[in-house]
């Protein structure tokens, strides 16, 4: 049993997934603050971004037609 323990204890074969798993949390963390604070202008800026794109497709569109 003992040496079963042992084993159990020092395999390090499933570190490397865990600390990517642990960074991935703490970028997901790190992009949820972010969005947090910056909410009002990164609304206003998506909004804006998708406004331009649409009005340049229309005008692609008519020019089409």
């Amino acid at each position: 049993m003992h040496k079963f323990i042992d084993s159990f204890v020092n395999d390090e074969s499933g570190q490397g997934i865990t600390e990517y798993g642990a960074i991935l949390a703490f970028v997901a963390l790190l992009v949820a603050v972010v969005f947090g604070f910056a909410q009002g202008t990164l609304k206003t800026s998506l909004s804006t971004s998708f406004s331009t794109v649409i009005s340049q497709l229309n005008r692609l569109n008519n020019a089409n037609t």
